[in-house]
């Protein structure tokens, strides 16, 4: 009799096994990340093309920042040999090879050498000037793009969370399922949009600290070179 009734007990879990397996598919199936992504709604589009942008944006000013930012030490030092050798064609040599702002910077200061000390110095900073407007070309659009991309999603989520208040009202079917399912697929838009958001804001600041940096060293090439012309053997001016 306990054999036959332990057979029973067996025989009784191996039918509810499966049963509980199956119980609640929605728990065992996994949603891919594009799946994910495309629950977000039409909003994810205009958010989409403004993430494809800011890398385009980031990585194009990268690469140019990068380039024309670099500050070569060793530039000063042959601009003051040339110079002292009264060589202005070779100083100017020297600064176009740098290939870079600061080259372009000195290279003002060599060709206006002659004139006025506060005309030279007055021409080098607007060089510079110039030099740090073309870095700082496009990173207004990384700091607009800080803001909408947010408030894209934001919206996103509200129209979403009032289709779902408007499909209540008419079926009047106010299920946890059915507030929770379409609220979460909503909210993927404030999420993305927030994403792209923090992208484009952290590459806003981080250029305007590489540009703020530029400006700094540039000021002390300027007062490097002036020092150079005014007194051109190096001896300090008693």
């Amino acid at each position: 009799m306990i054999s036959t009734f332990l057979q029973l007990q067996v025989d009784s879990l191996a039918q509810n096994i499966p049963a509980a397996n199956t119980a609640n598919p929605a728990l065992t199936n996994e949603v891919s990340v594009l799946e994910f992504l495309f629950k977000g709604g039409l909003f994810l589009i205009p958010i989409a093309i403004l993430l494809f942008y800011t890398l385009y944006v980031i990585f194009e000013r990268y690469m140019y920042i990068q380039k024309a930012a670099k500050i070569d030490n060793h530039l000063m030092a042959d601009i003051r040999n040339h110079l002292n050798n009264a060589n202005i064609e070779l100083a100017v040599n020297a600064a176009e090879r740098s290939g870079n702002a600061q080259g372009n910077v000195i290279k003002e200061g060599v060709l206006t050498i002659g004139r006025h000390i506060n005309e030279i110095e007055s021409n080098m900073e607007r060089a510079a000037n110039i030099e740090i407007g073309y870095m700082e070309k496009r990173l207004g659009q990384l700091g607009l793009i800080a803001g909408i991309a947010p408030t894209l999603g934001f919206i996103g989520t509200i129209s979403g969370v009032i289709k779902i208040f408007y499909s209540i009202s008419v079926t009047e079917d106010i299920s946890i399922g059915n507030i929770s399912g379409g609220l979460y697929e909503k909210m993927i838009s404030s999420g993305a949009g927030l994403i792209v958001g923090i992208i484009a804001y952290a590459a806003y600041h981080l250029f305007n600290g590489r540009i703020d940096s530029f400006s700094l060293s540039i000021q002390k090439q300027v007062l490097e070179f002036v020092n150079i012309i005014q007194r051109p053997n190096g001896h300090k001016a008693k």
